[in-house]
């Protein structure tokens, strides 16, 4: 399953659940849901500009 490309907390839980049933450890499943937070942060400054 994609993650979410999204900033909220619901996506962020969701993208750590999401990696976790992948087989993922905890600290990598984190690390990836806040490298994706951060991916959609940075996409949504550059649309609104």
């Amino acid at each position: 399953m994609p993650l979410k490309k999204s900033i909220s907390p619901e996506a962020f839980r969701e993208n750590i659940k999401t990696e976790i049933k992948a087989g993922k450890p905890m600290k990598q499943a984190v690390a990836i849901a806040y490298s994706e937070a951060r991916a959609a942060k940075k996409a949504a400054k550059s649309h609104k500009n």
